[in-house]
């Protein structure tokens, strides 16, 4: 796959001269329903013999539009996850536009002109939902209007799970209430949050479950906080693990938000080490206990726990 980087305006030889099949979209966690219009676009790029390009872009509008400010925003993908991801499913050109003022400036037509027919789209595929400006005229029915029959247009129905449409918002909701296999349902793989493996306060050592402490990227959409059947991966080999998200509150007030992974028959040394964990099972609230003992009986019970998960 060519990830092709783009800060409007484009020079005219940043982009492959070969009609595509275009897919567009944010594409904020390749969730299911995302994965089904990529895959779309996939299938008609395989039936008429031409690439697949896919175009989002490096952060979310929100942020030039002021709903949101940039430490508010958090993502269910970052964007090397994004890329992997798109790599997955076969994806042979993704455009990274960065959403910038400029960008946003855009009429709809001059949107169109540039970044659909100016990609070379034979095809262009989206989402129902999809918007390149406001909604009253920016939305997928006025788009043979500013089409102007240089392009085919496909328009892929909402992917619903028990009746309900699969969405990245739905998905955030549902980690903040810790229901991860839920959220992993509707993204169709693992939920995953990377990091880099910092000393911490080495504690889980003299408790008799030493952790791996994760220092992940203000952006990334958190679970709840609790306790979790995880994997962790190191290198290229996933982990059995249990994963906490909390403040430590057993050993005092007022600590920061830490995520710490207690892997399972694992007793290397990995500080500095990029890793990614897997969200899998929710176990338990946080507790603030009374002592370390009592913690002690708890993260027993919670490694029981754990090892049946995997049993099954």
């Amino acid at each position: 796959m060519e990830i092709i980087k783009i800060r409007h305006p484009y020079r005219p030889e940043q982009i492959p001269d070969e009609e595509v099949v275009l897919v567009l979209g944010f594409f904020d966690g390749v969730h299911r329903g995302h994965q089904k219009v990529i895959k779309t676009g996939k299938k008609i790029a395989k039936e008429q013999g031409l690439k697949l390009a896919v175009m989002t872009f490096t952060h979310h509008p929100s942020i030039v539009f002021k709903k949101l400010g940039a430490s508010e925003m958090e993502y269910l993908t970052s964007l090397q996850q994004k890329e992997d991801l798109m790599r997955w499913l076969g994806v042979d050109y993704l455009y990274e536009v960065e959403f910038t003022s400029a960008f946003a400036h855009l009429a709809p037509q001059g949107f169109v002109d540039q970044y659909i027919a100016g990609l070379h789209a034979k095809v262009a595929v989206s989402g129902f939902d999809y918007t390149y400006g406001p909604r009253e005229i920016a939305d997928v029915a006025h788009l043979p209007e500013y089409a102007q029959d240089r392009f085919e247009i496909v328009t892929v129905a909402k992917e619903s799970n028990e009746g309900e449409k699969i969405s990245s918002s739905r998905i955030r909701e549902l980690l903040a209430l810790g229901k991860v296999d839920e959220a992993n349902e509707l993204l169709g793989y693992p939920y995953t949050i990377d990091g880099l493996v910092i000393h911490g306060d080495a504690r889980g050592r003299l408790l008799g479950y030493p952790t791996v402490n994760v220092n992940f990227s203000r952006y990334a959409r958190l679970p709840m906080e609790g306790v979790y059947v995880c994997q962790l991966r190191v290198g290229d080999t996933w982990y059995k693990a249990m994963g906490s998200i909390g403040h430590n509150d057993t050993f005092g007030a007022g600590r920061r938000l830490t995520m710490e992974i207690n892997i399972l028959d694992f007793h290397e040394e990995i500080y500095g080490e990029t890793i990614s964990v897997r969200w899998l099972h929710f176990l338990r609230e946080q507790i603030k206990f009374e002592g370390a003992e009592a913690l002690i009986d708890q993260l027993a019970a919670d490694e029981v726990a754990t090892r049946v998960y995997f049993e099954k």
